[in-house]
């Protein structure tokens, strides 16, 4: 029992040291941090394992472990990656990874309402914030939507202002599902996570308000740097009958 005490108070003091770490800053090495909280390498490394499959430390063969950063919160909320990184203070950018126009197919075509045959661009952006890659958005939206839209107009930019802007379309509703997945090899590289990291994959579906489907979105983003954040209601209750007599 004291072993896991001790296991856990070491946990416990690599967790307020990181408290005070910014993104990228490497913590001491092993032996340095084993000396200073006077316990065994092998302790200090399981608790330093923990928090590498925790998403808090990365740890790099031959550098050392360094902190990843506090996770963001995403909000179940309809907002554009651009204006979500803004009001954190960080600054949003894009980097193109594919951009085509072509047959929507059957599958886009139901999500997006149109023929299989209609024309859809087709784009796939990886989204940074302060230069770091943070996910990777695949959008899909019928042309006659977008008519004209080039690369140019998506890089480093936000869509939805875009839309408002240039095409006068306000989304007015959306549905969005939120699952666990990991990296694929080419995910994995883009976002510079290793293989088969935890991510969330986003999948939404939005309209404008005289019901023409505006966009399907399919994104993966960093598990270790995003959380999911809810609030939550309790609904009030009945007020108690009053029981009366006579």
């Amino acid at each position: 029992m004291a072993g896991v005490t001790k296991y856990h108070m070491i946990r416990d003091h690599l967790l307020d040291r990181l408290d005070s770490m910014a993104a990228g800053e490497q913590l001491p090495t092993e032996r340095d941090l084993a000396q200073e909280l006077g316990v065994s390498r092998m302790t200090l490394r399981r608790a330093t394992d923990e928090l590498v499959a925790g998403g808090l430390v990365r740890r790099r063969p031959g550098s050392g472990v360094f902190a990843v950063g506090p996770k963001l919160d995403t909000a179940l909320a309809a907002t554009s990656f651009t204006q979500d990184m803004l009001s954190r203070g960080l600054r949003p950018g894009s980097r193109m990874l594919a951009f085509e126009r072509r047959a929507a197919g059957a599958r886009i075509g139901r999500r997006l309402e149109v023929s299989p045959s209609a024309d859809v661009v087709h784009a796939t952006r990886l989204r940074l914030a302060d230069e770091e890659p943070m996910s990777i958005e695949t959008l899909y939206v019928p042309e006659s939507v977008v008519p004209g839209l080039t690369v140019d107009d998506l890089e480093d930019a936000s869509y939805y202002e875009l839309l408002r802007l240039r095409y006068g379309v306000v989304i007015a509703r959306g549905v969005q599902t939120i699952q666990p997945t990991v990296t694929d090899e080419e995910e994995s590289r883009e976002l510079g996570v290793p293989l088969h990291s935890p991510a969330l994959l986003f999948e939404r579906t939005s309209w404008a308000a005289d019901g023409t489907v505006v966009e399907f979105v399919r994104s993966i983003y960093r598990g270790d740097r995003y959380q999911i954040r809810t609030e939550l209601t309790v609904p009030r209750t009945a007020a108690p009958v009053q029981e009366t007599t006579g």
